[in-house]
């Protein structure tokens, strides 16, 4: 079947079998490689991405059910803010937060927490504590004790909404 999608800002058109994963599509055939495959059970949240603003695992959607879809993988958020480069001032805020907060060690599961962030904080631009602890509660971390991870969603989230006038 071919599918269309707009993914990372560029359109898509590929021809797929009609039970391939959007993970699949994603890393196999795209190339966009930091969209990760951490459990195969849609558990661990570590392929998470952007379809049309809100945060899925790809590994429990077929690519051709998204057909027309935008989606956004962890490559595509630098470039999505006028960013890129590798620098550290191309990150995505949410990015940029996360690399400051150090809230990351082996780094497997981070792709999928900043999608899912990204999508809560969209949501919710202000969250407490105990909401980003809910929001991110189908990621799992296998380093780390979540803390800096949650200090890094509100940082992230603070930066998202921008300088707050007094």
């Amino acid at each position: 079947m071919q599918v269309a999608l707009e993914v990372n800002g560029r359109p898509v058109r590929v021809d797929v079998p009609e039970a391939t994963l959007l993970v699949e599509l994603l890393r196999e055939v795209l190339g966009h490689t930091g969209t990760h495959v951490g459990c195969d059970t849609s558990q661990c949240g570590a392929c998470v991405v952007l379809a049309d603003g809100r945060a899925i695992k790809s590994c429990s959607a077929l690519a051709v059910a998204l057909d027309g879809s935008t989606v956004t993988t962890i490559e595509g958020l630098a470039a999505s803010t006028g960013g890129g480069g590798g620098t550290w001032d191309g990150l995505h805020p949410m990015q940029a937060a996360f690399h400051e907060q150090h809230a990351l060690q082996c780094g497997f599961c981070t792709p999928g927490m900043i999608m899912n962030a990204i999508d809560l904080v969209a949501r919710n631009p202000d969250p407490t504590e105990a909401e980003v602890r809910a929001g991110l509660e189908g990621n799992l971390c296998r380093c780390t004790g979540y803390q800096n991870i949650v200090a890094a969603v509100i940082a992230g989230a603070r930066a998202m909404r921008g300088p707050q006038e007094v």
